[in-house]
């Protein structure tokens, strides 16, 4: 079974569709509801139950609620509720995250507090609610973090162009290497692998979005979305398949890893 976060839309449910195709049951939850300086429309209740339908129609089970990756008592009952229901964790993809960098409040507290709150704390949330069950297991197991390549590379140059949002979106990605590879030490006496993912810029409601496309599209210099090889955005697939590479027997002894999917962005 595999635990996912964020998975009511974009690379979440990429993710969750992906895994019931190779069988696994899943547990997913989103808070379902804005947070105040993201710029943009976060999922509803209503995207979770599209991915419920998708992932049932595919023939795979899933158990789907809305929690909020900042209250961990909230991600335990989740957890919880998941055992009750498919009787072990094997793998967890801590995937939720936020990008407070563009719009009206990108240079307000909140931005930068928010940002904190749910890429990072979040992410430790997640995992603190899951690894005990990894752990209870015995079968070893496997998490895979969604950093960015924000998380390898500072991005804006610009001071007059950054914003608190983007410089905490900056931080908590690159602190989630940290965060994995804590994490990968501590658990790979327990065969439990821990890695991370770096996407280039994803075509998700994250990005693409009139507020973020304008932040972007006014700062070309500082190469926010560039990529080496001739492309725009990727696909949440595309991150999919790593994050199942990941997770599979093919990658066991893969881990302490921060994985990029960035078309070259890197090297630019």
């Amino acid at each position: 079974m595999v635990l996912i976060s964020g998975v009511a839309r974009g690379q979440g449910r990429s993710h969750a569709l992906r895994c019931a195709a190779e069988g696994a049951d899943i547990i997913g939850f989103d808070i379902c509801e804005d947070i105040g300086p993201v710029p943009y429309r976060m999922a509803s209740f209503d995207d979770l139950q599209t991915t419920v339908g998708l992932v049932e129609r595919a023939g795979g089970r899933i158990l789907a609620s809305k929690a909020d990756v900042r209250e961990r008592k909230e991600l335990e009952l989740v957890v919880d509720q998941g055992l009750d229901r498919f009787g072990s964790v094997d793998l967890v993809i801590a995937n939720a995250g936020i990008f407070c960098g563009a719009g009206e409040l990108a240079r307000s507290d909140g931005a930068w507090q928010d940002t904190i709150d749910v890429n990072l704390t979040g992410t430790f949330n997640t995992l603190e609610a899951a690894v005990p069950a990894l752990l209870a297991s015995g079968r070893g197991g496997s998490v895979v973090i969604t950093s960015s390549g924000a998380g390898l590379k500072a991005m804006v140059r610009d001071w007059n162009k950054s914003s608190y949002g983007y410089l905490s979106y900056n931080a908590t990605k690159h602190a989630l290497v940290g965060l994995m590879r804590s994490y990968a030490l501590m658990l790979a006496p327990h065969s439990i692998r821990v890695n991370s993912v770096h996407p280039t810029g994803v075509n998700t409601a994250m990005i693409d979005n009139p507020v973020v496309q304008e932040y972007f599209a006014s700062q070309p210099e500082n190469q926010l979305l560039g990529n080496a090889m001739p492309i725009g955005a990727i696909e949440p697939s595309d991150v999919s398949d790593a994050v199942v590479w990941l997770c599979s027997d093919e990658a066991k002894y893969v881990t302490g890893v921060a994985l990029p999917v960035d078309a070259g962005s890197l090297l630019l």
